[in-house]
């Protein structure tokens, strides 16, 4: 989350006469993440959050995010729930955005990861996989593997100057990805960025999902490599694969794996590395100084694809 939009007092009481949500008591920015501008907005109502999607977004997405995080809503997800304005819609245009309003979930995100919160997450994962099965509409990952060499191709002419032979490095890998990429594991459909601060707890157990803009209909067993990436590696990047079998155990307890998505692991977690190591990479050598953006260290994630490119088997990660 972020502000890269400033809404004037006089554009926010106009944008609210569109719902039914009572007065604003308080209202105010939240500074952490790089996509949205997003305020806390308090009413006589209750608590809200008030998102305006900035030009990173697809505007003819939204509908479809927003669609997804009613169902989950709906099968029991504890996921924001966007709120439909008098009319019935769910999308309004605000401060020249378009912007939805959604409801507050209670809870801290995880600044450090503890072996504790790695089972209730893979079981909210599975719980996601299990709860979009009803949702018929679909989306490409943009994402995904098809969107890869792309974007690999925008960021070769300079990688090197981040760290040499990082070009030549990420190539051969990517080759190797793409060439035993699965085809034919189960699909639906995945938030594919559930990192620690998308998720909150309370009281030790999940209160909150949230962030779905970069959701798809994709592999799920893909989302979990996401997660063993974002979730299970150490500060000095070293793999903790006790917090990796706490995860899958957490995600199996729901929805098992067939044996084709345990073998898969390895090669989905290299894409996963290679899919965050490149939106990084982009972001650290196009992004103009000064820019609202917060840049991530790409390096962080060459770590992480080379522990995956030497994972000898899927015991690597406790299975």
């Amino acid at each position: 989350m972020a502000v890269y939009t400033e809404v004037t007092d006089e554009a926010l009481e106009t944008f609210l006469t569109l719902y039914d949500i009572g007065r604003v008591v308080a209202f105010r920015g939240i500074a952490e993440g790089v996509e949205n501008s997003n305020y806390a907005l308090k009413t006589t109502a209750g608590d809200f959050i008030l998102t305006l999607y900035e030009k990173r977004v697809d505007p003819t997405d939204l509908p479809w995010f927003l669609g997804l995080m009613e169902h989950l809503a709906a099968q029991g997800l504890p996921c924001p729930l966007p709120v439909r304005g008098c009319d019935g819609a769910n999308l309004n245009p605000l401060a020249g955005r378009i912007a939805a309003i959604t409801t507050f979930l209670p809870g801290v995100w995880p600044r450090r990861v503890h072996i504790e919160h790695c089972e209730p997450l893979g079981a909210a994962l599975a719980q996601l996989h299990l709860g979009g099965q009803g949702f018929t509409p679909s989306r490409a990952n943009a994402l995904g593997p098809q969107g890869w060499r792309p974007l690999l191709q925008k960021c070769l002419p300079q990688a090197d100057a981040l760290l040499p032979g990082l070009g030549a490095e990420l190539a051969a890998s990517l080759d190797h990805i793409l060439a035993h990429w699965p085809r034919h594991l189960p699909r639906g459909h995945i938030h594919a960025d559930l990192f620690p601060d998308n998720v909150f707890f309370l009281d030790g157990k999940i209160s909150g999902l949230i962030d779905f803009y970069f959701a798809a209909t994709d592999i799920y067993a893909y989302d979990i490599a996401v997660c063993l990436n974002a979730w299970c590696f150490e500060r000095d990047f070293s793999f903790n694969v006790t917090k990796s079998r706490f995860l899958l155990r957490g995600y199996s307890s729901l929805r098992p794996l067939v044996p084709e998505e345990r073998a898969a692991l390895p090669i989905l977690a290299q894409g996963s590395a290679m899919r965050f190591l490149l939106t990084r990479l982009y972001d650290w050598l196009h992004t103009p100084a000064g820019a609202l953006v917060t840049r991530k260290n790409p390096l962080e994630y060459m770590k992480k694809l080379r522990f995956h490119e030497a994972a000898a088997s899927v015991a690597a990660y406790g299975i």
